[in-house]
């Protein structure tokens, strides 16, 4: 097998047997890197260190990931012009925390007839938040509702 040392370089090509006598004799582990090769090659390491270090670095990749959520802001087709402007002015500030916003438009009774006028107004929204914020999924009709996901611009 083809032994590998512990600061990278090729030991040599070694029987299993010289090899696991090496690994004992540095009181380090004999890993398989690479069984399919030919011939096998083998590392020779402190194995939990090795763990150690890999454990290290998952948790510090877990500490340094941001989770983002999907907040709601949800409004009427007849909504009046300062209602609208408070319900975009929340979308983004949401938008600006880093969050996605699901933008709802619900319908109630006869206001289902104009739903061409309740995808106007969703238009309306992305237009006037292009700026910060990239449609992740454009105004789709679903029931009494219309939605669309809005995410926040890349840096």
């Amino acid at each position: 097998m083809r032994l590998i040392g512990v600061d990278g370089e090729q030991v040599d090509i070694l029987t299993l047997r010289d090899a696991l006598a090496l690994a004992e004799e540095q009181s380090l582990d004999l890993v398989e890197v690479n069984p399919l090769a030919k011939p096998p090659v083998c590392k020779l390491l402190d194995y939990g260190k090795y763990r150690y270090e890999q454990s290290k670095k998952e948790r510090e990749a877990r500490a340094n990931r941001t989770t983002i959520t999907i907040k709601e802001v949800k409004f009427r087709p007849k909504i009046d012009q300062h209602d609208y402007e408070t319900k975009k002015n929340t979308a983004v500030r949401l938008l600006k925390e880093g969050d996605k916003v699901k933008v709802t438009l619900t319908f109630k009774g006869r206001e289902v007839v104009y739903k061409i006028q309740g995808v106007e107004k969703m238009n309306q929204m992305a237009e006037e938040l292009a700026e910060i914020a990239v449609i992740e999924r454009a105004p789709k009709v679903e029931g009494k509702n219309v939605t669309m996901i809005l995410a926040p611009k890349g840096k």
